[in-house]
């Protein structure tokens, strides 16, 4: 089946590449008209749009995707540069277009040029059309939507800005934000990037100790948070998680809170009421002028080792990457309303919630409820109620929602949906199905979205392509202009040819990919330079089809992806690994029919404890609960009197696997166990409990 295709952004992009080149090659330059015609679906989703053909002949005989796309990869000079200099403002131009090499850790783009990310936000918007609608923000609550223009938001990010200073924050130290998804977060964002502090959001559902392990290591000056926080009907107490995180961070100098609710919270002698403070200021704040490798924000990822990353992007070439990808993957056109419902606490939400419309000027929604809150049909009477474009969510709300059956969406108007996105995780093929057929009646374009925390932007996607290019279910498909996916086998050598698999790598730099990890660039070698030089290793396996189409087939690391979120096994171990009563644990990801992986622990016991199992079972989940979040507690806890070790040592985590999903007849090659009978010891275990459960 292939999906029906709402156009191609090719000839508008080609068109508007041929001018930028003809500019930069000192030949006069064509004046492009986007002519970006709407849409116009009267009740119908699915209506064709007409693009803007080429009036004439190229000079440089580009016609297609492929012909664009190979140009991005064997010009990547010409390519960016020529985009950076159309679409970015600049308080001085960029000198050098990329200074990178892989092999020696280096990646740097538009050297010299200085700019300042808010002002490509919020100042170019709010000084042409200061009424557009840049924020609606959809509350806990439906219906009780709020719009934000763009003017609105550059005089609240001014204000919030303005008060950063005036407490003495500077250019380059770092700003934790813990708040819920609110126009108040996004300011947030905006103003330190105004300033060039650097923040560094962390999802509001994490624990203390989690936050404080991320300001600890961010060495940040100063934290905002709000009093509380709504999600599904439900208050969140964030700044009593606030108050006990900064108890361990001493680099911490104010808290400033902002009143999300109308309930009094209790106030330390470094807490700051956030809106009484930015009533005093002006709403005009002179930008911060930033180098294009000045640090813009940092954000926290897990790796395998069980230490999270604080994985650093820069602004202009990260800035320009998401504007991109978010206009040309999406089909977005000026005066569509893009529905991404990520939280801002992961970097979907900063490149396709904050950064990337914005950038475009474009409506975008802050959804700060759940999809099933008051019932499973709130996101479709949003996307009525809002007349959505575009909506971009994650294959296990889908999953979940699917479960709820058809009458929930079926209830309401989707006919402004031109285009539906997945991302997080790889969707399969149930979920694809559902959401092209009941949520798109089939007429919406369906792009099923790879990308990474590290990547900046999306990678592969079905779109952009040739117009009308078919679209294969649950598959992301095609690289982004820049994208140069390889395929590299065990031996560390690429894998030629279609119908193959191997480890998904990239072949050279692109903007909007992360520069290095907070504090340890050795690690940030290591983790994705080192295994494969002279590429960026993902950690994904991926299979390239007979048509030469990408399929991403999961992590090749200890990393799993719970409902969108990766997280390392070893984090979840090292947890629970400080039970006084456990003294090994190790845990794997398992497939999970809503959270398309969840964590199974298989955990050891010492002698002669003094609780019950069940009891130490309780308390296990408690700690990650804890000291991560509640999503990354381990769906089932299996006591077991030993783990299985090779003889030097090392767990075989994948022999548990094989248990965990009673695939004990394809175990592999087990010779190197130090002793083959503990797997006969820990299926015998696996099978009482599953017969208990």
């Amino acid at each position: 089946m292939a999906a029906s295709s709402k156009g191609s952004m090719l000839h508008l992009l080609c068109k508007y590449y041929f001018s930028l080149t003809k500019c930069r090659r000192g030949v006069t330059a064509l004046h492009t008209s986007f002519s970006h015609t709407r849409n116009t679906h009267s009740n119908v989703s699915g209506t064709n749009v007409n693009f803007l053909m080429f009036e004439a002949s190229s000079p440089y005989g580009l016609r297609s995707y492929k012909e664009l796309y190979e140009l991005s990869i064997q010009d990547p000079e010409t390519f960016w540069g020529a985009l950076a200099k159309e679409r970015l403002l600049w308080s001085k131009p960029f000198d050098q277009v990329k200074d990178c090499d892989f092999r020696q850790g280096k990646i740097n783009w538009f050297c010299g040029g200085q700019l300042n990310v808010s002002v490509n936000c919020l100042d170019q918007h709010a000084h042409k059309t200061p009424d557009r609608i840049a924020l609606i923000w959809e509350k806990d609550e439906p219906g009780t939507e709020v719009k934000i223009t763009y003017r609105e938001l550059l005089e609240t990010t001014c204000r919030l800005a303005n008060t950063l200073r005036r407490h003495g924050v500077q250019k380059g130290e770092r700003i934790a934000i813990y708040m819920p998804v609110s126009p108040l977060a996004v300011a947030a964002m905006l103003a330190c990037a105004r300033i060039g502090a650097v923040h560094t959001v962390v999802f509001a559902g994490f624990s203390a100790e989690a936050l404080a392990g991320r300001i600890q290591d961010a060495q940040c000056r100063a934290v905002i948070t709000s009093n509380q926080g709504l999600r599904g009907g439900r208050v969140i107490e964030l700044k009593k998680t606030v108050d006990e995180a900064v108890k361990t961070c001493p680099t911490v100098k104010h808290v400033f809170v902002a009143n999300r609710t109308e309930n009094k919270v209790p106030m330390s002698e470094i807490d700051i009421q956030l809106e009484e403070e930015m009533a005093k200021e002006s709403p005009v704040c002179d930008p911060e002028v930033l180098r294009s490798e000045d640090m813009l924000f940092m954000l926290y990822t897990s790796g395998s080792t069980g230490k999270p990353k604080g994985i650093v992007h820069t602004q202009a070439g990260y800035l320009l990457y998401a504007a991109l990808t978010h206009q040309y993957v999406f089909d977005y056109r000026p005066g569509d309303v893009f529905g991404c419902v990520a939280d801002i606490g992961w970097v979907t939400g900063h490149s396709y919630v904050v950064y990337g419309p914005l950038c475009n000027g474009a409506t975008t929604v802050l959804f700060e409820s759940t999809p099933v809150y008051p019932d499973p049909g709130r996101y479709w009477e949003m996307v009525q109620r809002l007349r959505i474009n575009q909506f971009y969510g994650a294959p296990t709300a889908i999953r979940l929602l699917l479960k709820y059956g058809e009458s929930w969406v079926k209830k309401y108007d989707r006919s402004s949906l031109k285009t539906l996105g997945s991302v997080g995780e790889p969707i399969n093929n149930e979920a694809w199905e559902w959401f092209y057929n009941v949520v798109g009646d089939g007429q919406c374009t369906l792009v099923d979205t790879w990308w990474q925390t590290e990547t900046g932007g999306i990678c592969i996607s079905p779109r952009p392509s040739e117009q009308g290019a078919e679209i294969v279910p649950a598959m992301a498909m095609r690289p982004f202009f820049g994208i140069q996916p390889v395929l590299m086998d065990e031996k560390g050598n690429r894998v030629e040819g279609n119908n193959v698999s191997g480890a998904l790598c990239i072949g050279q730099p692109w903007p909007g990919m992360a520069r290095t990890i907070h504090g340890d660039h050795q690690r940030f070698v290591d983790s994705y330079l080192k295994d494969y030089p002279g590429h960026y290793f993902t950690g994904d396996g991926a299979h390239r089809s007979k048509k030469g189409y990408y399929q991403i087939t999961g992590r090749m690391d200890d990393v799993i992806n719970i409902s969108g979120h990766r997280l390392g096994t070893a984090e979840i171990e090292d947890a629970m690994d400080e039970h006084p009563d456990v003294p090994e644990t190790a845990v794997i990801g398992f497939p999970h029919d809503i959270k398309g992986e969840a964590a199974f622990a298989f955990v050891v016991l010492k002698d002669n404890i003094s609780l019950t199992e069940s009891a130490v079972v309780d308390e296990l989940k408690a700690i990650v609960a804890s000291k991560i979040a509640k999503y990354a507690v381990p769906d089932h806890v299996l006591i077991v009197k030993r783990l299985p070790k090779t003889r030097s040592g090392k767990i075989m985590r994948r022999v548990l696997k094989k248990i965990a999903t009673n695939q004990t007849s394809e175990l592999g090659d087990i010779t190197t166990l130090d002793d083959p009978s503990v797997i006969t010891e820990i299926v015998e275990a696996y099978k009482k409990y599953k017969g208990q459960s």
